[in-house]
């Protein structure tokens, strides 16, 4: 990822201009246009569920508009992205093999800063108008959005708890004290997966109260910074799972501590991924779900259109199906996704805000208000510097 941002910073602006582009406002030239067109979306491929649901949007984006929806696989984001700047620099300026790309945090702010992506685009979607607008929709990890990406699922890190064996700490600090009373119980995690640095980054907000956090990590003076990240960390590495020698790929990885009895607490970053991973039966029905007190990070999923992408409007038309009433309730769905809504409640029908209102988020999910404070993502120059830093210091292979 260093290198990749290094190369992306090199990149002069104003180079990303290619064929045509097409007027996201003129909204039937965009459907004319995209049928008959092939999207490949370039989107995170590890859970099943998720496959799962980018091929129930698949169907409907063939059935409603004659698109065709192509599901590329991803386990690292950056591939999408490094495989846009080759085409670049090979001079490829329509024609992408990347239509779309699921993207949040540095990968966006990397595109958006190196002009490889197409629009503005996304607040003149038909069904933006139902989007409830707030911080975590108009900037991304720090970045301000400008309409380069639609959003389309929201976020918050939590903690899994199974019920059975363990009381949910209060705080992090208490975390910090309850793993130390149960060694090898809790675990993350390994950075660069994206839930693992994300713990890094609840960790750091919990233990700074820094305006600099909101700022590029080069404004600040990241040793001084980070000092109580690390003693944290430090502290913590000796009562993690296998004594630290070892990590969970990600975040599903940890299904089996779980369901094992390996572990009894880990975190997450979907409020009902718990739920949504009983109802699959990955999960025993004892595992609950708890916020630590002051609050925990919060951002959005987006989707993004690279600046030579071929099918740019089938790639709208997908965008848009991600905002509609029915596609954000069945995300939202524990069985199926269990992703936040980005959507405005008054702003929909009165059928289908009785029908979020009487989805049941499942037995592990918190209530919104029982959520508490959502905190602002750091900059996006912040993860990959604490990243760097985590696997300088702890890495394993």
């Amino acid at each position: 990822m260093r290198l990749l941002l290094a190369a992306l910073a090199s990149l002069a602006p104003g180079l990303a201009s290619g064929q045509t582009a097409p007027d996201p406002s003129d909204w039937d030239s965009v459907l004319a246009a995209a049928e008959g067109q092939t999207v490949y979306w370039h989107a995170w491929g590890g859970s099943t569920q998720t496959n799962d649901f980018i091929a129930w949007l698949g169907e409907q984006a063939a059935e409603r508009h004659g698109v065709t929806l192509e599901h590329v696989k991803l386990t690292d984001t950056a591939d999408a992205v490094t495989r846009v700047l080759s085409e670049r620099e090979a001079g490829q300026t329509d024609d992408s093999a990347v239509d779309m790309i699921w993207i949040n945090g540095a990968n966006f702010a990397a595109m958006k800063d190196a002009d490889l992506l197409f629009g503005p685009f996304a607040t003149q979607l038909p069904n933006y108008d139902l989007v409830a607008e707030d911080e975590a929709i108009t900037t991304d990890f720090g970045t301000p959005v400008d309409g380069m990406e639609s959003p389309w699922a929201k976020a918050q890190f939590v903690f899994m708890y199974d019920s059975a064996d363990a009381e949910p700490p209060a705080d992090m600090d208490g975390l910090l004290d309850w793993a130390a009373a149960n060694p090898g119980r809790f675990t993350y995690p390994q950075p660069p997966d994206f839930l693992g640095v994300t713990f890094l980054k609840q960790v750091l907000v919990s233990q700074v109260d820094s305006d600099a956090l909101q700022s590029p990590v080069d404004q600040a003076d990241f040793d001084a910074v980070t000092a109580p990240l690390w003693d944290y960390l430090d502290a913590l590495q000796p009562n993690l799972w296998r004594g630290g020698d070892a990590y969970p790929t990600s975040g599903p990885a940890q299904f089996q501590l779980l369901t094992d009895e390996e572990i009894d607490i880990a975190p997450s970053l979907s409020p009902s991924e718990a739920s949504a991973a009983i109802a699959n039966f990955q999960l025993p029905d004892t595992i609950r779900t708890f916020v630590p007190e002051g609050g925990t990070i919060g951002n959005a999923s987006f989707v993004a259109i690279p600046f030579n992408s071929g099918a740019k409007e089938g790639a709208m038309v997908v965008a848009n199906l991600l905002l509609s009433p029915e596609a954000q309730l069945r995300a939202q769905t524990p069985d199926i996704l269990g992703y936040g809504t980005v959507l405005d409640m008054a702003a929909l029908s009165p059928e289908m805000r009785q029908a979020f209102a009487d989805l049941d988020l499942g037995i592990a999910t918190l209530s919104p208000a029982e959520l508490g404070t959502v905190l602002p993502e750091p900059h996006s120059s912040w993860s990959t510097a604490i990243q760097d830093a985590w696997i300088d210091r702890y890495g394993v292979n």
